[in-house]
């Protein structure tokens, strides 16, 4: 199963609220918080969600800031960031 990370930049007020909203999607993906002082988040979604989840992301656009970018550079925060980076370097 391919698992497909789209980073965002949020404002750290909003962090909360989009993980809220993603994660009542069943199965569409999680959160994970990868930078909390720059607000970098990451959406980890199952292939067979990623229409799905780009939906729930232009969405959310509507209502609150929400930049995609690349993945930042020394993800630092987040353990299971980390495992995946290792996990995706080692295969």
């Amino acid at each position: 199963m391919a698992l497909h990370e789209i980073y965002l930049e949020i404002h750290p007020e909003d962090i909360a609220y989009v993980k809220f909203i993603v994660e009542s999607y069943e199965g569409v993906g999680i959160i994970r918080t990868v930078d909390r002082k720059k607000a970098f988040i990451v959406l980890l979604v199952a292939e067979d969600f990623l229409a799905v989840a780009r939906s729930l992301l232009a969405a959310l656009h509507a209502e609150v800031h929400l930049n995609e970018i690349p993945q930042p550079a020394g993800i630092s925060d987040d353990w299971l960031m980390k495992e995946l980076a290792t996990e995706s370097f080692s295969q």
